[in-house]
């Protein structure tokens, strides 16, 4: 079984503040239909959709879309960790149509104007709330918020998953000093893992190559280990730069020189450990996407 562990679906690009001009190819709306082509020539099985506002309702609409979708193993969805009745958010949103399949949830850290966000004594009271109901952490962090994430993760004992590798800085050379000095240390820590997503945007989105990312992967499969690497295409931002089945191609063949086994955690079972997903599904991919 592959697993794509970060993909994304929206209706209304107008209210992402990031989608530029520039981000043509990807200011429509995007569903289950424009996916489930992709997955099947890329050989993917199933997918894991992640959020991308900070809205309650987001993550209603993304759960809806799980429940009528057997091969959507799991939703990273969104609550207010700064709310004082958080806990009471997670259970709403597990009460909710497809509530069985929210396995995560993810706050948009990277746009906060203060790189300790996650530090502040609202949000951390937050984190234990996800904690208790046995629900990973998305950490969506630059270079800058990664000293806050260190930190949060030595407090807190839940499953933390670092989003598209910290988002080196690949276009700007094959080095990026200042992230692996940030990034390398959330490696010690046995309970955080790092999705191997999101790096044909980091790069040139004109001129990248599968070389250009090699380097970024061989340190993260370095630093974590071929147990807590996920891989996830970031669709449909990675359009931006490549299509579904380039991205694919370009990660599986950046762990080609693991071994068999290696590679089927990479591509898919570590994600169904880490975010305890259902072993299987009721429909094969191709089929229950097109519902």
């Amino acid at each position: 079984m592959v697993l794509d562990a970060h993909q994304h679906f929206w209706d209304f690009p107008e209210e992402y503040a990031w989608m530029t001009e520039r981000m043509a190819a990807i200011r429509r709306p995007f569903g289950p239909e424009d996916l489930a082509p992709r997955l099947a020539a890329a050989g993917v099985d199933r997918t894991v959709i992640v959020q991308t506002l900070n809205r309650a309702e987001e993550s209603l609409r993304l759960l809806e879309i799980a429940d009528a979708r057997d091969a959507v193993a799991g939703v990273v969805g969104w609550v207010d960790l700064a709310a004082p009745d958080v806990d009471d958010l997670i259970a709403a949103l597990r009460a909710a149509p497809g509530g069985a399949k929210l396995c995560g949830i993810r706050h948009l850290v990277h746009d906060e104007p203060d790189p300790a966000w996650l530090l502040r004594d609202d949000v951390q009271r937050g984190l234990a709330a996800v904690g208790r109901a046995g629900l990973v952490f998305d950490l969506l962090v630059r270079a800058r918020e990664l000293p806050a994430a260190l930190e949060t993760a030595r407090r807190h004992e839940l499953r933390f998953v670092v989003d598209h590798c910290a988002k080196p800085r690949i276009a700007d050379g094959r080095d990026d000093p200042v992230w692996a000095r940030a990034l390398r240390p959330l490696a010690v820590l046995p309970h955080v893992s790092c999705k191997l997503s999101g790096l044909v945007t980091e790069a040139d989105w004109e001129g990248w190559t599968p070389a250009d990312l090699q380097p970024y992967v061989e340190r993260v499969l370095e630093w974590f280990g071929v147990d807590r690497i996920l891989f996830g295409s970031d669709w449909p931002v990675c359009l931006l730069a490549a299509s579904y089945e380039q991205v694919f191609a370009a990660y599986a063949g950046a762990v080609e020189g693991l071994t068999a086994g290696e590679r089927a955690r990479v591509l898919g079972a570590n994600a169904v450990r880490v975010y305890e997903l259902p072993k299987k599904s009721g429909l094969p991919m191709r089929a229950s996407m097109r519902r």
